[in-house]
């Protein structure tokens, strides 16, 4: 994720109501008279039901699923609480500041199931929502796999944001053999402080995020932040393409690879982070390959330097190792391998070796 200080500020709540009748067998006078949904984005979505019968209504559930990369199809289901009769009506609200948030364009179904006293059962047929954020005027653009959304500059601006998007998958393909798989699309907010109205309970340095599982990216990027946005854009969509290459149940790959390999994909290392490292160097208070395969630091220059190092370690193994290789590491990663394990099989070295080779790479 790319840091950059920013400014935190409230996002007005705007509601988008979904109304209609679920479609349904009615079963000897059990009907579902009206079902609705609204989109309270990026807080919430709040159901309701009501239902009628010739006697009592006794249960009534909700179900959802959520259209995102899975490896098993993931039915949630509520279990609304009313007092039993003729007539009910009913509601519940998915609060996503106690499970997480989604992206912007967001799918998901529901439906509900509701029953008697005398056992009748009826089932609605899903229904499709469209989790968007409905604050702005999005257009967009499409090209290949990507489509991009945007509401501030003109079409130039979001066409140079799309030909670093393609530049960037080209580059990716050349020194990792890694393609985007399923389509992607890349949400851009007019600054940083859009961008985190969008989000739960972000960090306030959030400059843009990918929702990997949701094939989703947003990031704020102004016209006149064009040259920070490209660099961005790249970022991400490098951890994007990845996770799709690499979708396992079994593990996750080490952060500094998958950290790496998104420093790499933006380029020459910026001044910032070439500095630091080689400070580091010098001082001999460089992080350990090891100690690297862990989430980073929460400290500015301890984090800086995570990332300069992982950016590096990239350097080292693709300009040694080449393309083909790198492509068979993440191949392995995506059948589940441990970390060391991934590496001897296709490098001959566990991450202690390749901490060696690495510091001798950089020191000589």
């Amino acid at each position: 994720m790319i840091k950059r200080a920013v400014l935190l500020i409230l996002v007005a709540i705007l509601f988008l109501a979904l109304p209609g009748p679920a479609a349904v067998r009615a079963v000897d006078g059990l009907q579902v008279l009206e079902s609705r949904v609204e989109v309270d984005f990026p807080m919430k979505v709040n159901f309701s039901l009501s239902a009628t019968g010739d006697t009592d209504i006794t249960d009534i559930r909700l179900h959802y699923t959520v259209d995102q990369m899975s490896h098993a199809e993931v039915i949630s289901e509520v279990s609304l609480k009313f007092k039993p009769a003729i007539l009910v009506e009913v509601e519940w609200s998915w609060d996503m500041r106690k499970t997480g948030g989604m992206p912007p364009g967001s799918r998901m179904s529901y439906w509900w199931t509701v029953e008697d006293a005398r056992g009748e059962r009826i089932e609605t047929e899903p229904t499709v929502v469209q989790v968007d954020d409905v604050h702005y005027p999005w257009r967009s653009l499409s090209e290949g796999l990507l489509t991009l959304y945007w509401y501030n500059g003109d079409e130039s601006f979001a066409r140079e944001l799309m030909d670093t998007a393609q530049q960037a998958l080209v580059r990716m393909a050349s020194y990792t053999g890694a393609e985007l798989e399923n389509p992607a699309e890349i949400y851009i907010y007019a600054k940083s402080e859009d961008l985190l109205g969008a989000m739960i309970f972000p960090q306030e340095w959030t400059g843009g995020v990918a929702y990997t599982r949701f094939s989703t990216i947003a990031i704020g990027i102004s016209p006149d932040s064009l040259d920070w946005g490209k660099r961005a854009m790249t970022h991400e969509l490098t951890h994007l393409v990845i996770h799709q290459v690499v979708f396992n149940p079994y593990n996750d790959l080490p952060t500094w690879l998958d950290e790496g390999l998104a420093m790499y994909a933006e380029g020459s290392l910026e001044p910032v982070f070439v500095n630091l490292l080689v400070q580091a160097i010098n001082e001999d208070r460089l992080i350990t390959v090891r100690s690297l395969s862990s989430p980073f630091s929460a400290y500015a220059e301890e984090s800086i330097l995570a990332y300069a190092q992982s950016y590096s370690l990239l350097d080292f193994i693709i300009n040694n190792y080449g393309q083909s290789q790198m492509l068979e590491l993440l191949n392995t990663f995506r059948e589940g391998s441990g970390y060391d394990e991934a590496l001897q099989k296709i490098y001959g070295f566990d991450m202690d070796g390749l901490n060696g080779l690495w510091l001798s790479y950089i020191t000589r």
